[in-house]
């Protein structure tokens, strides 16, 4: 069975939240509003999406 992937869209700026957000953010591969990465869904991922879901919109692709 294949690694299940999303698609993380860069939704809401992070002008004035918390710099650990903003470094969230980034992690992700995310740097100006509306950027679209493809990331594989691991435990890592799932804690980070979890910490900014006002940030971000998550899709997932179909395998």
């Amino acid at each position: 069975m294949g690694e299940q992937k999303v698609k993380v869209t860069y939704i809401k700026s992070a002008i004035g939240y918390d710099q650990k957000q903003k470094d969230t953010v980034r992690a992700l591969g995310l740097r100006h509003l509306g950027d679209v990465v493809e990331q594989t869904l691991t435990p890592a991922v799932k804690g980070m999406l979890a910490k900014v879901p006002h940030l971000v919109k998550v899709e997932g692709i179909p395998s």
